[in-house]
């Protein structure tokens, strides 16, 4: 696996919108990605690798599950980074892929207890 680089996400603290309890796991980043903190990020099927939700994907990536908690440079090779899996966020600090909406991130994250103000 390549080297990691991750930057702490800057304003921690404008990402986070509520006090619903924080609940965090390692992903492994796809190769080529490079994203911000507050990315929403779908899982590959085939690889279980996470990369930005995009709703034109076929690939399994096109639903949101997760919101990257800190920046990510996967430029040369998948990299592991921390991942929000449960709390609340502010759209306004959401990086979303091609075709999503603040409505499509909102209905997808909330059955997995990530809500989206």
């Amino acid at each position: 696996m390549a080297d990691v680089s991750v930057t702490q996400h800057p304003q921690l603290a404008a990402l986070l919108a509520g006090d619903f309890p924080l609940r965090f796991m390692t992903v492994t980043i796809e190769s080529g990605q490079v994203q911000p903190a507050g990315a929403v990020l779908g899982e590959v099927t085939a690889t279980s690798e996470f990369k930005l939700s995009a709703t034109g994907a076929a690939d399994g990536s096109e639903t949101p599950s997760v919101v990257l908690w800190e920046d990510v440079d996967a430029s040369g090779g998948a990299v592991q980074a921390e991942a929000l899996i449960t709390g609340d966020v502010r759209f306004s600090e959401l990086t979303l892929g091609t075709g999503h909406t603040e409505a499509s991130v909102r209905k997808a994250l909330r059955s997995l207890s990530l809500f989206v103000h």
